[in-house]
C-alpha cells in the first residue's frame, strides 16, 4: 500500500512527459541518429528523407548536386515545384492539395517522420522553411537534420548518386491558418500591435544599407515596428544549431518575449523560419511566418512602413 503513491506519481510524471512530446515533436535529429536508421535498414514509409537544397541562380545547381551525391535514400524535394507558381511573389505556400499531391508522389504519409535537410555552407538554410511548410499543413512528426549536409559529409556518413523512388503515398494536407500570416494581417499588426515582429536577414539588408541579392526592383529595408534577428546568428560556426539556453538569450537580448505572440519575416518567408525553429527549441510552437515577406510588402504596403537608411529614409 505504502507504494502505491510513487507509483501514481510516477504514472502522472510518465503522463506530462507525453503530453509534452505531444505538444513538441523533435525539430532536431542528429547526423549520429540519421546514420544509425540508414544503416539498420529503416528509411521506408515511415522514415522519409529529404533534401531542401536551393541556391540562388549561377552559384551551385541544388538538384545537379542531388544527383551526384546524397543521404541514401533521400529523395530531392524542389521548393521551386512546391509553391504557388501563380503568385507574383517569391517561394509563397502552395494550395493544400498542391502540397499533398507534391509530398504523397515522395513517400510522404501522414504517418511519415521526414527529416529535412540541405547542402548549404552554413550548415542549414531551406531546411526549416520545408520543416515549417509540413506543419503548417498540418504535419507534427518533421524534424530537420542538425549539422546539415555538410556535417553528415564531414563526419564521413555514407552518400549515393541513386536516386531514391519511394512507393508513392497518400497525404492528407489541412492548413494551420495560426501559423501563418497574411499581408492585411501584419498591416493590421502596425495598430494593434498584438504581435512582435522580427525580420531574420542580414543587418544590412534590414537596415537598407545593403542592396537585396538577386533583386530587380527591391529596394532593401524593413517594415516598421519590426526587430532584426539575423538567421545565421542561430547556427554555430560548425553548422550546428545553438543550444535552447543560448537562443533564449538572444531572444531576451533582443526584447523578444516569447511568453508574448510572434510573427517572422524575411525577404520571401525562407530564413523566417529559422526564427520559428528557434523559439521552438525554446518551448515555443506557435511562431507564425509572414509568407509574402518584405518583397511582398515593398511592392504592396504604405511607403511610411518601409523604413530604411538608405534613398532618403524610406524604401
Amino acid at each position: 500500500m505504502g507504494q502505491a503513491p510513487g507509483r501514481r506519481r510516477g504514472r502522472v510524471t510518465r503522463r506530462a512527459d507525453t503530453m509534452v512530446q505531444q505538444v513538441l515533436y523533435r525539430a532536431l535529429v542528429s547526423t549520429k541518429w540519421l546514420a544509425e536508421s540508414v544503416r539498420a535498414g529503416k528509411l521506408g514509409p515511415g522514415l522519409r528523407v529529404l533534401d531542401a537544397s536551393w541556391y540562388s541562380p549561377g552559384t551551385r545547381e541544388a538538384r545537379k548536386e542531388y544527383l551526384e551525391r546524397h543521404v541514401p535514400g533521400a529523395s530531392f524535394f524542389d521548393i521551386e515545384q512546391c509553391r504557388d507558381k501563380a503568385s507574383p511573389y517569391e517561394m509563397m505556400l502552395p494550395s493544400e492539395a498542391g502540397f499533398a499531391d507534391y509530398v504523397g508522389s515522395l513517400g510522404i504519409s501522414n504517418d511519415t517522420h521526414v527529416v529535412v535537410y540541405d547542402g548549404d555552407d552554413l550548415g542549414s538554410f531551406y531546411a526549416p522553411r520545408v520543416w515549417w511548410m509540413f506543419r503548417v499543413f498540418g504535419h507534427r512528426t518533421v524534424s530537420v537534420l542538425n549539422g546539415g549536409f555538410r556535417n553528415w559529409l564531414k563526419e564521413g556518413h555514407p552518400v549515393t548518386s541513386e536516386p531514391s523512388r519511394p512507393e508513392p503515398a497518400i497525404f492528407k494536407a489541412t492548413l494551420n491558418r495560426s501559423l501563418l500570416k497574411t499581408y492585411e494581417q501584419v498591416l493590421e499588426n502596425l495598430e494593434s500591435k498584438r504581435f512582435q515582429l522580427v525580420d531574420s536577414r542580414a543587418q544590412g539588408r534590414y537596415l537598407g544599407t545593403q542592396s537585396e541579392p538577386d533583386a530587380v526592383g527591391l529596394d532593401s529595408g524593413h517594415i516598421r515596428g519590426s526587430v532584426n534577428m539575423p538567421f545565421m546568428e542561430f547556427l554555430t560556426e560548425d553548422g550546428f544549431e545553438k543550444s535552447p539556453e543560448e537562443l533564449r538569450a538572444m531572444f531576451e537580448a533582443k526584447k523578444v518575449d516569447l511568453a508574448k505572440p510572434l510573427i517572422a519575416t524575411c525577404r520571401k518567408g525562407v530564413t523566417a523560419c529559422h526564427i520559428a525553429l528557434a523559439a521552438y527549441l525554446c518551448g515555443k510552437p506557435d511562431v507564425a511566418i509572414y509568407d509574402g515577406s518584405w518583397f511582398e510588402w515593398f511592392h504592396r504596403a504604405p511607403p511610411e512602413t518601409r523604413v530604411s537608411q538608405g534613398k532618403g529614409g524610406k524604401a
